[in-house]
């Protein structure tokens, strides 16, 4: 079993792309890092939600639902204002039926391939944002940092290492999410009918009418009881949903089961994200986003919790933060 690691192209894009075994899995480079496909090629799986050629212009306009985009900063800051350390950053208000801005800054714009590889068991790709006074990214966040993004395809599925890097002088901000993209069904003789899933969710936020969190919770529905256990469909209702973590047997994890094709796609997050979002476009069918989050969203504006509770980390000069997660297949009997 050869692997590859190459340089080509997705719907025109400059891309890397792996292949090892049945699976392949490409990234754009210059769309924010952006791992646009994750396939079982023997199967015909495609596990992401992947922009068609005649989607590519609404996808580079705002490539958020395709694929698992980057979030840094994630999700909502109430008026573009990010308090730190004294002071209060400006972000652009770029949702305009909120008032917020919403997701970060790097999720758009390029990153550097540092190294693409492969042996005879795995390919992988290691993708760079350094950021330096000048960047666009230092701008709003003014703090000298290096994000590192390390894709592995082997035998056993999709394995993902991010890092964030303090390589400035001063304390900076590390929050961060990935705005993952999960086709249901992703079968190609499936539908959404057949899919049933499961997350590790643990207090949903109860959030005002500017998507903002209150710093309260709310009950949970005996539907969203049943996301803890599983059998529930993506579906069930319309989510743009923020819930805590609750790690089960030391692991923070989706599952997605579909039933008529005995397989179960696990999305393994680590622990280190103590938030899901989950956003279901209004529960249409096709694909759904379940999203883990370091941080409470708005979390420099939540005053009234302690740090620890809603992820607000903070990295000293020379500090490595850093988590892996793994997307893989699971057949059933």
């Amino acid at each position: 079993m050869t692997a590859k690691a190459f340089a080509g192209t997705y719907q025109g894009e400059k891309a890397v792309w792996l292949q090892v075994g049945r699976y392949e899995a490409a990234v754009l480079p210059e769309i924010g890092a952006n791992l646009i496909a994750f396939r079982d090629v023997e199967s015909g799986y495609r596990f992401l939600h992947e922009p068609t050629l005649e989607e590519m212009d609404s996808f580079k306009a705002r490539p958020i639902i395709h694929g698992i985009p980057v979030l840094f900063p994630p999700n909502r800051y109430e008026d573009g204002k990010f308090p730190w350390n004294g002071k209060v950053y400006e972000f652009p208000v770029n949702e305009a039926k909120t008032g917020n801005h919403l997701h970060g800054f790097v999720h758009d714009i390029p990153w550097a391939v540092e190294k693409a590889t492969a042996d005879e068991t795995e390919s992988r790709v290691t993708l760079a944002l350094q950021v330096r006074e000048g960047h666009a990214v230092y701008t709003y966040l003014p703090h000298e940092f290096t994000i590192r993004l390390t894709y592995t395809l082997n035998a056993h599925g999709l394995h993902k290492q991010i890092s964030v890097h303090n390589e400035g002088k001063d304390a900076m901000p590390c929050l961060l999410a990935f705005h993952t993209a999960i086709n249901a069904p992703f079968a190609p003789n499936s539908s959404a009918a057949d899919y049933t899933f499961k997350m590790t969710i643990g207090n949903r936020w109860a959030l005002n009418d500017r998507m903002l969190p209150t710093g309260e919770f709310q009950p949970l529905t005996a539907d969203e009881e049943k996301m803890k256990t599983g059998g529930l469909s993506p579906f069930f209702a319309s989510m743009d949903n923020h819930y805590t973590t609750a790690p089960q047997n030391g692991r923070n994890y989706m599952e997605l089961t579909d039933a008529k094709a005995g397989v179960k796609l696990v999305y393994d997050v680590g622990t280190s994200y103590k938030q899901w979002m989950i956003w279901n476009n209004g529960a249409t069918e096709g694909f759904f986003c379940p999203e883990p989050q370091m941080n409470l969203v708005n979390a420099p504006n939540v005053k009234q919790l302690p740090a620890d509770q809603i992820g607000l980390v903070s990295l000293a000069p020379g500090e490595v933060w850093e988590e892996t997660g793994r997307l893989y297949v699971i057949e059933l009997a």
